[in-house]
């Protein structure tokens, strides 16, 4: 990769930290362009551009730390932040688990991933794709308004260097194309979307199908019923399924598992899924959304089993954390500018099953199908689980009919043990699932 720059900025930054008191210290550069632009109705909306950097510095005095921020990179504005920095961590209280990584666990030679496509796309570009994925959604039967068609593209450009010798970067790119469509009128009035989000350029899907599925879902969606309260057998859509990949990554995250605020945190090695569930964290998948040669510490990042067949076979680490729990970090460390790192997944996703979504539905025989879900009362601490939800209700293994105003409710425990998923899995947003039956769910709708 070719130099992006900001790791000499960060090399003086980190020197100029140890001269004025700092024993250890570390550093990011990030620098950022974006163009989207958006219309309505046929009519141009808004067309911007955005670019800047930021700069995150994080000193250490013994065991007392502090981070600071900005995006100034004149000489005297970042003598300021570092005295500013070091100034804070000589009064901030004593962490005995914080500190940078030791020389020895640092990463060495970055891997090599596809994350990064060169081309940048013009205005009169994303134009011609939003203006795509708008008509063909207009040009649905039954469709009376739009939101809009949507198009944009980012680059982002990391620098991470360390006062233990790590230096390092990378380059991510990200283009998308969306519509969003209304059918109907006053209280009957329905609204649905479709997006396509991708790496690279190329991979993203034709604009005019985008626009044509935000259509023709917002068509389906039109007089919704409430069904009656109920337990039932759930299928998740794509869209929806993944949520479930996010409240196990929360329950497993080494903060909340070092607290102790998690329904998990007994749980390492034990079975929480059937025996066929395999959940796996990626960072170094190509075109993944979230890849990365390298954790926000300078660590080695690798492909993890963070369930294997059933079982629960890793936390998420950083440093801090794994120092709590006694355990080596496994590369998960993230931040942004203005504060120390904190654990999080990158590439996740629940490997497929053997079934099609289809056959999936027909086994139900009646049930719920959700395609969208609202507001949140799922705590980790507890695992209790209570979702608006709206979809479609599914009688004799087919979709019968839209429903609305409904929410599910559970427990993150037996919802985990009754997952079945289905062999759609496409890599769309960086948390990604296929279709996924749970069994039990408690439906409360209508009282009729």
């Amino acid at each position: 990769m070719s130099d992006i720059g900001g790791l000499d900025l960060l090399d003086s930054l980190i020197a100029k930290a140890r001269k004025a008191g700092a024993e250890t210290a570390d550093a990011i550069y990030l620098t950022g362009r974006s163009l989207s632009v958006s219309q309505r109705l046929g009519k141009p909306e808004a067309v911007e551009r955005a670019e800047g950097n930021d700069i995150g510095l994080r000193v250490l005095v013994g065991k007392q730390q502090a981070s600071v921020s900005g995006s100034d990179t004149r000489p005297d504005a970042l003598n300021e932040l570092v005295e500013r920095a070091v100034a804070m961590a000589k009064v901030a209280p004593e962490d005995p688990f914080a500190g940078i990584a030791d020389a020895s666990q640092i990463a060495g030679t970055s891997p090599e991933i596809e994350m990064f496509d060169p081309y940048e796309p013009s205005a009169e570009d994303l134009t011609n794709l939003a203006a795509a994925a708008e008509e063909a959604g207009l040009a649905v039967k039954g469709i009376t308004n739009s939101e809009g068609g949507d198009a944009g593209w980012s680059t982002t450009e990391v620098a991470f260097a360390a006062s233990n010798g790590f230096s390092g970067q990378y380059q991510r790119s990200s283009f998308s194309v969306s519509a969003v469509m209304l059918a109907g009128e006053g209280q009957g009035m329905e609204r649905d979307y479709d997006y396509t989000a991708k790496v690279f350029f190329a991979d993203l899907e034709d604009a005019a199908e985008i626009g044509r599925r935000a259509g023709e879902r917002t068509i389906r969606r039109l007089n919704p019923q409430r069904p009656s309260s109920q337990r039932v057998p759930v299928i998740f859509d794509p869209r929806v399924s993944r949520s479930l990949l996010g409240h196990l990554s929360s329950a497993i995250n080494g903060v909340s598992i070092a607290r102790g605020t998690s329904f998990l945190k007994d749980k390492m090695g034990e079975q929480i899924f059937a025996d066929s569930i395999r959940i796996v964290d990626d960072p170094l998948r190509d075109r993944g959304f979230r890849s990365r040669p390298f954790d926000a510490e300078g660590l080695p990042t690798e492909k993890q089993m963070i369930v294997e067949d059933g079982r629960l076979a890793s936390w998420i680490l950083d440093l801090s954390t794994a120092r709590q729990l006694g355990l080596e970090s496994n590369g998960h460390a993230s931040r942004g500018v203005g504060g120390p790192p904190s654990p999080s997944v990158t590439n996740l996703y629940l490997e497929p099953g053997d079934t099609s979504p289809e056959d999936l539905i027909k086994s139900v025989g009646t049930g719920l199908y959700i395609t969208d879900m609202m507001g949140s009362s799922v705590s980790t601490v507890t695992g209790d689980y209570s979702r608006g939800a709206g979809g479609f209700w599914i009688e004799n293994g087919e979709l019968a009919y839209p429903v609305s105003e409904i929410t599910v409710a559970g427990h993150l425990t037996e919802i985990f043990r009754n997952m079945t998923p289905a062999n759609d899995l496409t890599f769309k947003y960086g948390t990604d699932a296929p279709t996924i039956r749970v069994d039990g769910l408690t439906l409360a709708g209508s009282n009729a």
